[in-house]
């Protein structure tokens, strides 16, 4: 019971609590059931993000995140930067599935084989190319979502040239880092972004001064400790 001379809001902030589950349609155990994903428009995107750091997570972070949206029915486009696999991994990696079998959710890759600067036989001249085709393809999806305007409801199963609400250049800070591309383009790219879309950078282990000081959002994803360190190798699962 509520105390009405209770000044605290503690008793108020109770009553409001029990009812909420009570009506909450989880049958009292605290289990959510899962809705239809209709398509939607986002009411309040339109921020970039940066997520850098020589911690495991960036990408997955990022990923997180797109799944979270395409949940609620937005349209989610990753463009991958400088993950075009390697004979370490296998070329169909786990996020390709997950990502392909969800609704709004889409991803392509514009990484060479091989990794940069590993000696693995590619040159650097070959992953550069890939990575200016890649910042291509994301001046390309701009000016789709600026066209189609992010406040809108895409299809589910439209194609990313139709409009997206959150597009992830996943290690796009990575390939700048490393000289592929110029930074100045992608502080172009921050630039020309259109109002309401959700732009989400993400890879390298130096700061991205260029773009961290243009987003709204930015998080050092800092390692404490990596199996990498100690010889191990990319585990299916976790790391592909």
């Amino acid at each position: 019971m509520t105390d009405d001379n209770d000044t605290t809001g503690k008793g108020r902030t109770d009553e409001r609590t029990h009812t909420a589950t009570d009506d909450a349609d989880d049958g009292g155990n605290g289990v959510v059931e899962p809705q239809p994903i209709t398509p939607a428009a986002p009411e309040s995107f339109g921020r970039v993000q940066v997520w850098w750091g020589d911690g495991k997570g960036k990408t997955t972070a990022a990923m997180g995140m797109g799944l979270r949206a395409a949940g609620h029915g937005y349209r989610v486009h990753l463009l991958q930067f400088m993950k075009g696999g390697a004979a370490s991994v296998e070329d169909v990696r786990g996020e390709y599935n997950a990502i392909a079998a969800l609704p709004g959710f889409s991803y392509e890759n514009s990484g060479h084989y091989g990794w940069h600067g590993s000696l693995d036989g590619t040159q650097e001249t070959d992953h550069a190319a890939r990575a200016d085709a890649g910042l291509d393809r994301a001046r390309e999806l701009l000016a789709a979502a600026d066209e189609a305007d992010p406040t809108t409801q895409r299809p589910l199963a439209a194609p990313p040239e139709a409009g997206v609400h959150m597009l992830v250049c996943d290690e796009i800070l990575y390939a700048a880092n490393r000289g592929l591309i110029d930074p100045a383009d992608i502080v172009a790219l921050i630039e020309n972004k259109p109002a309401n879309l959700e732009l989400v950078l993400t890879g390298g282990h130096e700061e991205p001064t260029y773009a961290t000081s243009e987003a709204d959002l930015v998080t050092n994803v800092q390692k404490d400790r990596h199996h990498f360190d100690e010889g191990g190798r990319a585990r299916k699962g976790t790391e592909f």
